[in-house]
């Protein structure tokens, strides 16, 4: 399947970590290693191999040609074994465990979304797994090999800032999704939000104009359906109200515009509101911080 690269782009845009705690974890030989129920763990395969309890054997997998780079997809292939180089992720909705085949160390990452409404949520199967992701992703490859805590008695002037390690846990994140998605993992159909291309058609316009006046009767109109009919097929598919749904896309192109510079007053009438106040409100209710303090908490350090 080949997946619309904007619309990846746009998921993929929406996601903001709140947590993105990383483990060093050796395990010897034979040992298990239990992921944490009802958690969304990622893991790279760092050194050695590990098996699946249940196993792995579901979902897709690709075969990376590391000289020429191409890439394969055998969907039914038997894969339980991953090894150095590859990468999966859970969501934690079963119990679960890896066990080491040899002696094996494995980068996991705790992750944790800010928004528990995430469209990302909805998307993503119980199970990525990602085989070759060191030559499909390199950069992130690298990026994950090197996290995990660090021995302080070792690097003594080595320090852990939770910025930059959300940061590094992101890229890794949305490194993977994006590696299992655009080789032909994703099922057919994956990035659109509902079944119906109706309310499709709503949800583009929305992401395509964010700061238009989208009332539930404009809206409705783009829909081609009645004012009730169309609330009412749109919380049911959607999960949330058409105005919810409208803030919730403003903010997260308010973030992307933060990131880039924009000042507030610049982003709130890009968007749409009336006043900065009515827009810093309304980010603040849905991230709990003023446009401001996120700008600063999610600035980029920049090296000396």
């Amino acid at each position: 399947m080949t997946v619309d690269a904007d619309a990846l782009a746009r998921v993929l845009a929406t996601v903001d970590l709140r947590v993105g705690f990383a483990r060093r974890v050796p395990i010897s030989s034979g040992e298990l290693l239990p992921m944490m129920p009802d958690a969304m763990t990622l893991v790279y395969v760092a050194e050695g191999g590990v098996a699946g309890h249940p196993p792995l054997q579901a979902g897709c997998r690709l075969d990376v040609d590391r000289s020429s780079q191409e890439v394969s997809v055998d969907a039914g292939a038997p894969r339980d074994l991953l090894v150095s180089g590859d990468a999966f992720l859970t969501r934690g909705g079963s119990p679960f465990a890896l066990e080491a085949d040899g002696d094996t160390t494995l980068i996991v990452l705790d992750i944790e979304l800010a928004d528990a409404a995430s469209p990302l949520l909805a998307l993503l199967p119980d199970l990525v797994t990602v085989t070759g992701f060191d030559a499909l992703e390199p950069a992130a490859a690298t990026l994950a090999a090197g996290m995990g805590l660090v021995d302080p008695t070792q690097f003594p002037l080595r320090r852990t800032d939770p910025v930059i390690c959300k940061l590094m846990a992101t890229t890794v994140f949305l490194s993977v999704i994006r590696a299992w998605a655009e080789n032909g993992c994703a099922p057919a159909g994956w990035l659109r939000t509902s079944s119906d291309p109706f309310l499709d058609r709503v949800i583009d316009a929305i992401h395509d104009e964010p700061g238009r006046d989208w009332t539930v009767e404009r809206l409705a109109s783009v829909g081609a359906m009645s004012r009730s009919t169309f609330a009412e097929r749109f919380r049911s598919a959607i999960g949330r109200s058409p105005a919810e749904y409208v803030t919730e896309v403003r903010v997260d192109q308010a973030k992307r515009m933060l990131d880039a510079g924009r000042s507030v007053s610049d982003i709130s009438r890009a968007l749409g509101y009336a006043s900065d106040e009515g827009f810093s409100r309304a980010f603040r209710r849905r991230t709990g911080m003023t446009p401001s303090s996120w700008r600063l908490a999610h600035r980029t350090p920049v090296s000396a």
